[in-house]
Formats: structure tokens, sequence, C-alpha cells
């Protein structure tokens, strides 16, 4: 019984020594690890990394690098913690991944054909005592596809609404859509997001509804992708609009300046959408001319006549509306120049202001006449009368005043001369 105590006592120490040198293995254990997540700045061993953003397609290079080496090999590792080259030895078989530097201070790499599940953190180690390691995130950005608008498919009259959509799928992080009428940006909703099933991508939705006018025909409505990935701009689609509108008119008439006895025709021109294709020509106030011919959209006189003048009305129909307009003929004499329409207005433009001219300074010439004309009156009126007075003043009797009222002091005078 003794014999046993002795044993047991002594067991019980060796058992206690191997329990503690367990704990103190994995104190160490754990303190290695702890010190090799964490970086210390004034460590020459320490691993450096940096985070890198790529598109789905693209390239993206790991770069690692430490201050000094104490002969121990840098490695890359993947997300899942599997060694990718270790020194310049492949350990993964991918030919996406390839060396590009690789020395005792540092360890470059790259990936090509970047995929979504590239996407997440790769670690960078260095195996001292103890292990030291860095990690680097990558990003991988899903591109989104080209917009898709629907809404199209039939036309709009004037005055009325649509409503577009546009889908962009495979972004990632999601898309932005913006709406463009010609190069203006408009307002759509706000975007809708749905993340795609199976992978890690979304699928962005916008609507706009617009009120179409005729100017919008023919106009282009966009939609625009922005998004990281896109490097040389927006992806877009473009659709031009399509609206129904009634015809605006106007007649062209084949000369400015028709001649009697010429060939001659109005043209009927209706924009519409669609064109119109029926047309009806009236005459105001008068049948057409006999020697005029409805031919479609255009009016032909195969031989003007005075006869012929008048306001003539055209009619088009495109089935969304109707229009008109009128055009007044008026047919010059066959002896007028019409070769020259511009010679032609300017020289009576010339004979009007000769015309006017001369017929100004005529008046202007009988105003000063007769100016003239009543001063000469006005001072020959006065000069009688007061003559009339001197002489009946200074006649000594009446027979004299008579006489002197007569023939003035002159004639006194000179009778008063011949008497003495």
């Amino acid at each position: 019984m003794s014999g046993m105590r002795a044993s047991q006592s002594m067991t019980f120490p060796a058992f206690q020594r191997a329990t503690l040198w367990a704990l103190a293995a994995l104190t160490m254990l754990l303190a290695t690890s702890v010190r090799s997540n964490f970086v210390f700045d004034d460590d020459p061993f320490q691993p450096v990394t940096q985070d890198e953003t790529v598109a789905v397609g693209g390239v993206v290079t790991l770069t690692c690098s430490v201050k000094e080496n104490d002969n121990s090999s840098l490695q890359w590792s993947n997300t899942a913690q599997q060694t990718l080259y270790f020194g310049e030895k492949r350990a993964l078989r991918d030919n996406r991944i390839q060396l590009v530097k690789s020395t005792a201070t540092e360890l470059i790499i790259t990936i090509s054909d970047v995929q979504l599940s590239d996407d997440g953190e790769y670690t960078c180690s260095i195996f001292t005592m103890p292990v030291r390691t860095a990690r680097a995130t990558v990003t991988v950005l899903g591109v989104p596809g080209k917009p898709v608008i629907t809404g199209f498919d039939d036309a709009v009259e004037e005055g009325g609404k649509f409503t577009l959509t546009c889908t962009s799928s495979g972004s990632k992080p999601p898309a932005k859509l913006h709406w463009y009428r010609d190069q203006e940006e408009i307002q759509g909703r706000p975007d809708v997001v749905e993340s795609n099933p199976d992978e890690p991508t979304y699928t962005v939705t916008s609507e706009l509804t617009l009120t179409v006018t005729r100017n919008d025909n023919n106009a282009l409505i966009a939609c625009a992708v922005d998004h990281p990935s896109i490097a040389n701009g927006d992806k877009r689609t473009e659709q031009p609009l399509s609206v129904l509108f009634s015809p605006s008119m106007s007649i062209q008439p084949e000369s400015d300046l028709p001649r009697e006895g010429e060939k001659f025709f109005l043209q009927c021109v209706g924009n519409g959408n669609p064109e119109p294709t029926a047309f009806v020509w009236r005459r105001k106030d008068a049948e057409l001319p006999p020697l005029a011919k409805v031919d479609g959209a255009f009016l032909r006189f195969e031989s003007l006549n005075k006869s012929d003048n008048g306001v003539y009305e055209c009619q088009a129909d495109n089935g969304i509306g109707m229009g008109d307009i009128t055009h007044t003929l008026l047919v010059q004499e066959a002896g007028v120049n019409a070769a020259d329409p511009t010679a032609m207005s300017t020289s009576s433009g010339v004979d009007h202001a000769v015309i006017g001219g001369v017929v100004a300074v005529i008046v202007f010439i009988m105003l000063c006449l007769l100016i003239i004309l009543g001063r000469y009156l006005i001072r020959h009126k006065g000069t009688y009368l007061t003559h009339e007075a001197k002489g009946s003043d200074d006649a000594p009797d009446a027979d004299t005043a008579i006489i002197n009222a007569e023939g003035g002091h002159s004639g006194v005078d000179d009778k008063k001369e011949y008497f003495i």
C-alpha cells in the first residue's frame, strides 16, 4: 500500500508538467498568430501591401514588399488561403496568375481576366520567426450591360403621354441611370435596384414619362449608365421619338413674278407626321380656271392669263388632322420684263422716289410764292393808305386835297413849278 502511494505521488508531478508544457505551447502559438496580424510600423520585416480595384475582365497587380529580409521567402495567398506564389515558385495551377517580380524584399504577381469570384482579401506572408502577414482587399467591379429601352412600340399623337423604361443588368455596385433628350438631361423616376440571383450583381431600372409636342418628333431620347467600371464615359442607348401630328402648310410658287402666256405651277407643301398624301385645291369666290389642272400637291397652269388672278387655297389631310393655306396669284403683263425681279423692284423704287421728290419741290416752291405774294400785297396796301392820308392833310382846300390824293405830292409840286 505504501508503495502504491509513492508511485502515485511520483506520477502526478509528471502529468502536471505535461499539462503546463501544452499550455505554454498554445500560448506561444496564439501570440504568434496575433503578432502576425498586427502591423508594426517600425518592424523592417513587416510586409506592406495595398488594396486594389478592378473591373471584371481586367488585370489586377498585387505587390508585397518588406524593408529587410533574413533570407525568408515572401508568399501570396488567395481568398481561400491557397498559396499562389512562394517566392519564384508557382503553387496554384491557374494560368491567369503570373509572376512579375520576385526578390528578397518584394513579390509582385498579376491576375488577368479577373472574375467576380476573385473578389476578396489576399494575404502576403513572410516566414520569419514569428510569421508576419499583410492583407490586400481586391474589389472586383461588375460591369453593367448596355441599357435597353422599351416603350417605343407605337407612335404617340401630339399632346399624348408615353412611358419609357430603361434597364441595365450586371453592375456591382449598382449602376446609376440618366435620361437625356438630345443633349439635355431630363429627370426620370428614381432608380429601382434588384439583386440578381446566384451572383453578387444588380439590375437597375428607371422610368421616364413625357407629354409630347410636334417639336419632339425625331428627338433622340437616350438612357445612359454611369458606373466606376466604365472608363471611357457612360454606356448609352438612343431611340428617336415618333410623334403623330396634323400637317402645317405652305405654298411654294414656281416664280415670284408669273407672266401672261407662261406655264406656271403652285406647289402645296405639308409638314406633318405622317406626310399628307391627299390634297384639295380651291379658288376663293370662284371656280378654278379652265386651264388650271390639279396634280396632287401641284396646281398647274398651262398658260397664265390676267383672269387667273385670285386667292388659291390648298387643303391637305394626313389621317391625323387637316391643314390649309392660301396664296394670292398676281399675273404680270406680258410686256413687263420679269427676267430680273430685283432690278425691276429697284427701278420701280427709284422712279417712285424721283416722282415724290419732284412733287415735294413743286409744293415747296408754290408755298414760297404764296408767302412772297401775300407779303407784297400787304405792304402795297399799307403804302397806298399812308399816301392818301398825307395828301388830304396838307391840302389848303377841298379841290387840292382831291388832287393830292389822286396824284400825290409830286404832282402838286410839278404843277406849282409849272404855274410859276
